[in-house]
């Protein structure tokens, strides 16, 4: 629950500040003697009631929708020795993460993956595909789960709730500002609102939308390179390692439905621009960032090709 009111209490903090900010530097005023009378302290509270309040929604209904969209069967009691080691290896994991015991669910998909999902870090939710335990070896199969595990307990799918919460409020209030400013101040339209304030309006909110994405992204690749050391610390990197280089040696994963993709342990791959819009990062470099620790962990005169 701590970590639901830092997010409640977040956003209204970054809707005091701007609201601050736009007092001490009069842009309301301003915006009025350009001709554009906006009440921008009222367009921010819509803003903030439809940009966060839509993520916290996202975030609320995460597991249901997970549960729906996938197919996900929550295991209650085990129907085999495979899901009853599933269980019994989350609940070790959970344990050393410091969370509470997550449901754990299985979905019917041929591509190997997993995420984690849920509002609060103590009633998660862990799911993996059937592919990813008819693909992987045991040992590898519990570094994924110690990398989801890892989500959880770092509170990654509140963050990433929250940011998205900001984020959204600022694409709706800016491109709300630009719509009345090309509206009164290019058009000079004088009569309400007219037909250049929704046109400018869904322009800019398009193109802020496609910013915002990139925030965002850039934040949920940082955070799959913290689950990876986290998976690392929980299963041991070389289980991390193996488990990533068993991703690469497998077709490449599809992507997890809408919302979900972030939360799964690998994404989509691309090159060029679309790399911005990657939720995850390539799995050569999530390795190299693995092997990277490792050397620096190493003791001092100690190299990776000494052996006794």
């Amino acid at each position: 629950m701590r970590r639901i009111a830092l997010f409640l209490a977040t956003n209204v903090a970054v809707l005091l500040v701007l609201g601050t900010v736009l007092q001490m530097f009069g842009v309301e005023q301003q915006l009025y003697r350009a001709g554009v009378g906006i009440n921008l302290q009222g367009l921010l509270a819509f803003s903030g009631l439809f940009g966060m309040g839509g993520a916290f929604i996202s975030l609320a209904i995460s597991k249901w929708l997970a549960k729906t969209s996938l197919g996900v069967r929550v295991i209650r009691e085990p129907a085999n020795e495979a899901e009853r080691w599933l269980i019994e290896t989350v609940h070790r994991l959970a344990l050393r993460a410091g969370v509470g015991m997550p449901e754990v669910g299985l979905y019917d998909g041929a591509q190997p993956n997993a995420f984690a999902t849920g509002m609060r870090r103590d009633h998660a939710l862990v799911a993996v595909s059937r592919g990813l335990l008819q693909e992987m070896e045991r040992e590898e199969v519990e570094a994924v789960l110690g990398h989801e595990l890892t989500h959880v307990a770092n509170g990654d799918m509140v963050t990433l709730g929250l940011i998205q919460g900001v984020v959204n409020t600022f694409v709706i209030f800016l491109s709300r500002v630009i719509g009345f400013v090309v509206d009164r101040v290019i058009l000079r339209n004088e009569r309400g609102v007219g037909p250049g304030y929704f046109l400018a309006t869904i322009v800019a909110q398009v193109f802020l939308s496609v910013l915002a994405t990139m925030v965002v992204m850039a934040f949920s690749r940082w955070r799959e390179f913290r689950a990876d050391a986290g998976g690392a610390r929980l299963a041991g990197r070389h289980k991390m390692v193996a488990a990533l280089r068993r991703l690469q040696a497998v077709y490449e994963p599809q992507d997890l439905p809408g919302s979900l993709a972030a939360f799964g342990v690998q994404g989509r791959i691309a090159t060029g621009l679309a790399r911005l819009f990657m939720s995850h990062p390539p799995l050569e470099e999530r390795i190299a960032a693995l092997e990277r620790d490792a050397r620096q962990e190493m003791p001092a005169g100690v190299n990776s090709h000494t052996h006794g």
